[in-house]
């Protein structure tokens, strides 16, 4: 079998050495290489060692390496922005709930900083984004997550300025630099 190598990087080598004390405090005797593989995948934020594995994997096959001090799951990334065709547009809405609140990272990102927008307006740039046919569905998904507010008549809405999570911004570059090819 043969093996993959995966680079280990972890952002705070301080919070590695305490997350690995924990780990080796609460382990039975002394641990095998499995479960050395896990704690190490843990302390650095991944759920066990598959799912460090199949992040990293994604991360080279999508060939975005991302900066950053959070881990991010490529392999989700990876699985959402197959719901976008080549120019963009979520083709179907996902059903699992953590697939469509990253989705709407995506047309959050093309709503402009600061802009308040009417109904109809936020209607055409979401009918845009999109190919299902149900604008409505998505507006009030944005506003249920926080992405956009609006007023209590209805009449403005205005983009949530927040930082987008590690996968959403990864996500936001796949999907756009797609469209741009």
């Amino acid at each position: 079998m043969s093996r993959d190598i995966l680079p280990f990087i972890a952002p705070d080598v301080s919070a590695l050495a305490k997350a690995l004390n924990r780990e080796l405090a609460l382990a039975e005797g002394r641990p095998g290489h499995v479960q050395l593989l896990n704690m190490l995948a843990r302390a650095t934020g991944y759920r066990n060692f598959q799912h460090f594995r199949a992040a990293t994997m994604a991360e080279e096959r999508l060939a975005e390496p991302l900066p950053s001090p959070e881990p991010v799951d490529f392999a989700l990334v990876e699985r959402v922005s197959g719901h976008f065709d080549a120019e963009g547009r979520l083709v179907r809405w996902p059903s699992r709930y953590g697939h469509q609140s990253l989705a709407l990272w995506v047309l959050w990102s093309r709503l402009e900083a600061g802009t308040v927008y009417n109904e109809f307006e936020i209607s055409v740039i979401i009918r845009n984004g999109h190919l299902f046919g149900d604008h409505a569905l998505i507006r009030r998904a944005m506003i249920d997550v926080g992405l956009i507010v609006r007023t209590l008549d209805g009449r403005e809405y205005r983009r949530v300025e927040r930082k987008p999570p590690g996968e959403a911004r990864a996500l936001i570059r796949r999907v756009m630099a797609r469209a741009a090819a």
